[in-house]
């Protein structure tokens, strides 16, 4: 199988060698050490401050999501949040179940956030600000900058969910002034699910041991105290952590995170080009590098889907909910390359001459 789905992604072979060896004890000197280095790899390709801190999570994204509204915020903010999508809805969401006070900017389907849409909310004392950075669901990719602006502006608290758009869009945590940022193992980390990441600026830590929650799991400052000595509190995903160990020196040792972010965009530009004969229109106003988001024209975007995966043993990414038959997704994160691409632009045309697109 050829996996162009936005998570789980292909690996490379040295990180699927490390999945199938056996889990190591994890209380030690060793593990402790490369628990330090995939800090230090993950705020430098975030490009964090130096005194910023990493809490590693064995969850899938959402759980850092969750975790994140739990420890930074309470029920005396005011959050503005951007639902573009799943994702954005999910935000909101979770202000509803703890119980803390927002506005949601609601877009259409494939939309740009405009700057008229947040001027509006100039000056009206909001404490934070929520935003997928990459809305996964409908491939649309924020203005991260003109979001920045903003919160600068009206001093506002920045969370960015960047678990789809870290490495393979450009994003610099300390220039933007982001709070914290959340991303995951399964997308352009490349390793397979079950931690994901939370960067914390020097100001989101302060937020975080000034706070008193209730609950166990998701306590970050328990995770803090934790992480100085290159541990968590309960037993994480061990073999997922240290193939995200090997796949951050990868990225390091093939030029960092430009060379990254090119890698994929070139991907990106490449399938982009090749399908302008086929019977599908890109819906999003604003693309990430991670992923394309089509609408095909002629026939059921599910449909696409499970005959890809029947007869070409390929995988697509497909959507949900009023979505399903609407808009499929070709991911551009993970270990793919232009010859993947061409096999997926000959089966599209496969299907075409076969009267099924």
């Amino acid at each position: 199988m050829i996996n162009f789905t936005v998570g789980p992604v292909m690996s490379s072979e040295e990180v699927l060698c490390i999945g199938s060896g056996q889990v190591p004890y994890f209380r030690t000197g060793d593990f402790s050490k490369i628990m330090f280095e995939n800090e230090e790899l993950i705020k430098k390709f975030a490009h964090a401050e130096k005194d910023a801190k990493t809490v590693f999570i064995t969850g899938s994204g959402t759980a850092s999501m969750e975790a994140v509204i739990m420890n930074v915020f309470s029920k005396k903010d005011k959050l503005l949040i951007i639902n573009g999508g799943s994702f954005g809805k999910r935000f909101v969401e979770l202000c509803e179940i703890y119980n803390i006070p927002y506005t949601e900017i609601v877009l259409e389907t494939g939309k740009a956030l405009k700057q008229e849409m947040i001027d509006k909310y100039n000056g009206k004392n909001y404490t934070g600000f929520l935003v997928n950075m990459h809305e996964t669901s409908t491939g649309v990719l924020y203005n991260i900058n003109m979001i920045s602006q903003f919160c600068r502006k009206n001093n506002i608290f920045l969370v960015v969910d960047a678990i789809s758009s870290f490495l393979a869009d450009e994003f610099d945590m300390s220039k933007l002034g982001v709070g914290v940022m959340i991303t995951s193992s399964q997308k352009a980390l490349a390793c397979p699910p079950g931690v994901s990441i939370i960067v914390l600026s020097c100001e989101a830590v302060k937020r975080i041991e000034n706070r008193n929650i209730k609950c166990m799991y998701f306590n970050l400052k328990n995770a803090l105290i934790n992480a100085k000595r290159g541990q968590t509190p309960f037993t994480p995903a061990v073999q997922i952590l240290l193939q995200i160990n090997r796949r951050l020196k990868e990225i390091d040792s093939a030029g960092g995170v430009i060379q990254e972010i090119c890698r994929v965009g070139n991907l990106a530009k490449d399938f982009r080009c090749k399908i302008q004969n086929l019977p599908f229109k890109i819906i999003s106003e604003s693309l990430s590098n991670a992923v394309t988001p089509l609408h095909p024209l002629t026939a059921s975007a599910y449909d696409i889907f499970l005959e890809l995966e029947k007869t070409y043993k390929i995988w697509i990414c497909p959507n949900g909910g009023e979505l399903k038959d609407k808009i499929f997704r070709v991911g551009h994160i993970g270990n793919l390359t232009v010859d993947d691409n061409n096999k997926l632009i000959w089966a599209f045309n496969d299907m075409k001459s076969r009267g099924l697109i």
